[in-house]
């Protein structure tokens, strides 16, 4: 657990090391977008760091943005997409309470997309068509969600929304797109202090947060905000108290992505002066079936035989419906046309099967449940339509012996996730109380806030990147005096 003291009265601080009129925690996305759009706007500004360098989780990342409603890689790409449509689809995806941030996450994201762009984040005009996780061949866009997912299919026009930061050969994307980021803000002398963890906030009698305790190399220094604070501290993925508590399944059997300083810091800062939590619970998680992409065609079902979801659903997706099943057992049935090893997971090979009724009891499902499920299936291939899940026609076909079984059981598979839950922010990233009311001169961005996908069902990758380049700058604007958003609306 990160040491967080409570919050200290502006009057009894010793001394100010330093006045600064924007303090950003946290040198990830979201802070670092949030500390460009300060210092842009001729912002005092200063961003303490707890690494010795910059990129958080976010240079860890794939680099995907999840980005709509007609970028230029859209349109060189050949796909049509508005802002109305975009939120046609996430509106149909996700249960998000907060309209008004979803409203902005898809009217803004074309010139978000702009920004990123003008900052060096490369993305090239090439899309990939296939099924995959992720890409780093160099193509720009990909499909990384549940768009050609019914009934979304049928709510929205589809369109592919993730924009895959270009990156050179083995090198994750997320470092390309942080090293551009990070580069920009170093040449525009954007001021970092690096190796100082912020352990405390600073309110003033009437409770606004005014600065904040900042501990480097043992000694405690104060650092006053005139405008106001943003925490962009990541998220807490790595701290298994709190992880244990609202997620136990993944806790216990999932492997958390992040880097150490993922700790929850920035929660537990919030905590200290009431702000809401929300989503607590909500995680995405992925050990996807594909690719290969083959490998869609066969069944997932449940340690009762039965098939419950549509197995070209994506892969946050997926892990979420496995994990609700009876003890977050599943397994992935194939034939030999179509045998191949998932590239992702660490699936178990369970066996191959020339008998059904060997099949069944090598699972231990109930006797007779596999040969139902199969018939069914393969009269529903048979009849051009998956009468069950409505699968895409694409990814149907008649299965038949030999057949192949992979484990693909949260508790026996290497399932990575990352929490979805957080400090409750609105729209211009202000830190709100249990009551929905903004928390004076603190703003949260970026993993340490709820996500706009309550859970993995919701998500699509790269919906976290750009959430927290846009509600980073929105903070950043919106604290230093203006209620101008970084599009000029």
């Amino acid at each position: 657990m990160p040491v967080i003291e409570p919050p200290i009265r502006a009057d009894d601080v010793p001394s100010w090391e330093r006045t600064v009129d924007l303090l950003v925690v946290g040198y990830g996305i979201a802070g670092a977008c949030a500390a460009i759009e300060a210092h842009r706007a001729g912002a005092d500004v200063l961003v303490l760091e707890r690494a010795g360098a910059g990129g958080g989780a976010s240079a860890l990342s794939q680099g995907q943005f999840y980005l709509g409603g007609g970028t230029d890689v859209q349109t060189a790409c050949g796909y049509e997409d508005t802002p109305d449509n975009m939120y046609a689809f996430l509106r149909a995806v996700t249960t998000t309470p907060d309209e008004a941030s979803l409203r902005v996450f898809c009217e803004q994201s074309v010139s978000r997309f702009d920004w990123l762009e003008s900052l060096g984040v490369p993305f090239r005009r090439e899309a990939y068509t296939h099924k995959a996780v992720y890409v780093r061949s160099g193509e720009g866009l990909l499909t990384t969600g549940n768009e050609k997912v019914w009934p979304f299919r049928e709510q929205a026009q589809y369109a592919p929304r993730g924009h895959q930061v270009s990156g050179d050969g083995p090198i994750p994307g997320g470092y390309v797109a942080m090293q551009a980021v990070l580069g920009t803000a170093a040449t525009e002398g954007v001021p970092v202090q690096y190796e100082t963890a912020v352990i405390g906030l600073v309110v003033d009698d009437d409770g606004r947060v005014v600065g904040v305790r900042a501990r480097r190399d043992g000694v405690d220094s104060f650092v006053a905000a005139r405008r106001g604070v943003v925490l962009a501290a990541g998220s807490f993925n790595l701290n298994a108290d709190i992880t244990g508590e609202h997620m136990p399944l993944f806790s216990r059997y999932g492997k958390p992505l992040g880097e150490p300083t993922n700790d929850g810091a920035g929660l537990l800062l919030g905590r200290t002066v009431g702000v809401a939590e929300t989503g607590m619970s909500g995680r995405v998680a992925t050990a996807s079936i594909y690719p290969p992409e083959d490998l869609i065609k066969g069944i997932i079902v449940n340690a009762n035989g039965e098939r419950f979801m549509p197995e070209d659903a994506y892969h946050g997706r997926q892990a979420n419906l496995i994990a609700k099943q009876p003890g977050a057992i599943a397994y992935l049935i194939l034939d030999e046309e179509i045998f191949g090893y998932p590239q992702h997971g660490s699936h178990t090979f369970v066996d191959g099967f020339d008998d059904v009724d060997e099949m069944e009891a090598r699972l231990a499902v109930p006797a007779g449940s596999l040969r139902r499920t199969l018939a069914d299936y393969n009269a529903d291939v048979a009849a051009g339509e998956d009468s069950a899940f409505h699968k895409h026609p694409d990814w149907l076909k008649e299965l038949t012996a030999p057949y192949a079984v992979f484990d693909i059981s949260v508790p026996h598979s290497d399932y990575h996730w990352m929490s979805l839950g957080g400090l409750r922010a609105d729209e211009f990233g202000r830190a709100l109380d249990a009551s929905g009311e903004p928390v004076p001169g603190l703003y949260a961005v970026g993993a340490c806030t709820a996500h706009l996908a309550q859970d993995g069902d919701e998500y699509a990758s790269g919906m976290s990147l750009a959430a927290g380049s846009l509600f980073g700058r929105r903070a950043a604007v919106h604290a230093v005096g203006s209620v101008r958003t970084p599009d000029g609306n």
